[in-house]
């Protein structure tokens, strides 16, 4: 192989494991509650494992399992935890404006009988910015929330190809027990523009067959969902985690899309982290 092919194919690659980095450490992050002692920053590992909805409204799961580092930092303005990345634009005790960071696995069309034949379904990265305002003490010591988010979706699998729009819209309930247990629920709403939309429902006429006619999807609501997230640490350096969502596209705005073909799934995980090595001074807030 050339020596120019191969320093953009393994530089494309080195980036695009360093976006699912970032993006499954988003997602572990977010199962993990704050604590008023955090370091300023950590740098350890995680495993997890997980089956999720191909897509939303698909009637089948996939499977995956992850082994990966994950980086920790609380600064002041510039923040990478629990699903932000970026600068911390505005900070009150209301309100706070960060960039939003998330991500979702692919999975290939021989995995999804509906989408058999079509091209496959990249691993996905979001992010943008995103509004959170503090509501409140809630019922059991917990807190609440509400947060809007407003992200840019990518390819990671296609030269981080554009995507679309998402628009999410969410009420987050957090509480944590005596006995070391850190509980978290929310109830949201996931907007897509009609590029996104049309990534899961749309069927170009060169796929169209039988059962499955052509098919161009509309922007609109793709999904409510209620999800449910629980930690605990189990020493300085171990913590497990585990999280459950339930997603359904009653209402939807492509439920006529002959890739719709179930009206609610689930979604559950279970993993562990642990932190090699932290700062000795703690996050300001």
């Amino acid at each position: 192989m050339p020596a120019r092919a191969f320093t953009h194919t393994t530089s494309r690659r080195l980036l695009t494991l360093g976006a699912l980095v970032m993006a499954c450490h988003a997602q572990v992050q977010a199962q993990q509650l704050p604590e008023s002692d955090s370091p300023l920053w950590e740098i350890g590992g995680f495993a997890s494992a997980l089956s999720q909805q191909a897509y939303p409204g698909a009637s089948q799961n996939i499977g995956r399992a992850l082994v990966l580092p994950y980086f920790i930092y609380r600064g002041k303005y510039f923040r990478a935890d629990r699903g932000s990345l970026g600068v911390r634009a505005v900070k009150t005790e209301e309100f706070e404006l960060d960039v939003g960071f998330g991500g979702a696995f692919g999975s290939t069309s021989k995995e999804i009988d509906a989408r058999n034949g079509m091209p496959d379904l990249g691993t996905l990265v979001e992010f943008g910015p995103r509004l959170k305002w503090n509501l409140g003490a809630a019922p059991g010591n917990g807190k609440w929330r509400a947060e809007v988010a407003l992200r840019g979706v990518f390819d990671l699998t296609d030269q981080f190809k554009d995507k679309g729009f998402a628009l999410e819209p969410e009420l987050v309930y957090e509480r944590s027990s005596s006995s070391g247990w850190r509980y978290g629920t929310s109830v949201g709403l996931v907007f897509g523009d009609q590029r996104l939309n049309d990534t899961f429902y749309g069927v170009a006429p060169a796929y169209a067959t039988a059962s499955r006619p052509a098919y161009t999807a509309k922007d609109g609501l793709i999904m409510s969902r209620l999800s449910l997230n629980v930690s605990r640490k189990m020493t300085p350096d171990w913590r497990i985690f585990g999280y459950a969502r339930l997603a359904s596209v009653e209402g939807a705005a492509n439920t006529a899309s002959p890739l719709t073909r179930q009206t609610t799934a689930s979604t559950v995980g279970i993993g562990m982290t642990y932190t090699f090595a932290r700062s000795s001074a703690l996050a300001a807030d």
